[in-house]
């Protein structure tokens, strides 16, 4: 009886560590953010951004340029590029690494929820055929975001421009 107990409780012992070691693995991979580069993921505020743009953002603010191959003491600036299929951002460093500025350009991403409901209240028999997300950030002015949309109704389209809090832009 008491070797039953014993195997009974090893087997939920090893089980509770096997779920703990697959739950593990779905963890995305640890980002170190420089200290300078922190202002960028603020402006930006990624909470709400598909993954693809969140995943392109963190890689752009870790980006060491005095650990590239081609940084060198003599330029002020460097510019480098970040490419996923849905989208790229373009971004400007300073010599010691500082984000500078970016332009970013995502197409086809999920929109925001409050995109979403302000296309179907203003627009109730349109439906959304494209979009695309344009970040802009500047180290002295923040980040602006925007959203590109082509709307469809039958044979009739229209486009439109809204911010990330679904307010539309002229």
């Amino acid at each position: 009886m008491k070797q039953a107990k014993f195997f009974s409780i090893l087997g939920l012992f090893i089980a509770g560590f096997t779920i703990q070691t697959v739950a593990q693995e779905q963890v995305l991979p640890e980002v170190t953010v420089l200290a300078h580069n922190y202002k960028y993921l603020k402006s930006v505020n990624t909470k709400d951004a598909p993954e693809p743009v969140k995943l392109l953002e963190r890689k752009a603010s870790a980006y060491d340029v005095k650990k590239s191959e081609f940084y060198e003491d003599d330029y002020d600036t460097y510019v480098v590029t970040f490419y996923l299929p849905e989208g790229y951002i373009l971004a400007v460093y300073d010599q010691n690494g500082k984000l500078l500025r970016t332009a970013e350009r995502f197409k086809n991403v999920q929109l925001p929820q409050a995109v979403r409901i302000a296309v179907v209240q203003n627009h109730p028999k349109w439906k959304i055929a494209e979009d695309t997300y344009l970040v802009k950030y500047e180290d002295a002015k923040g980040g602006s975001m925007i959203y590109k949309l082509l709307l469809e109704n039958g044979n009739k389209r229209l486009r439109v421009k809204t911010n990330e809090k679904g307010e539309f832009l002229k």
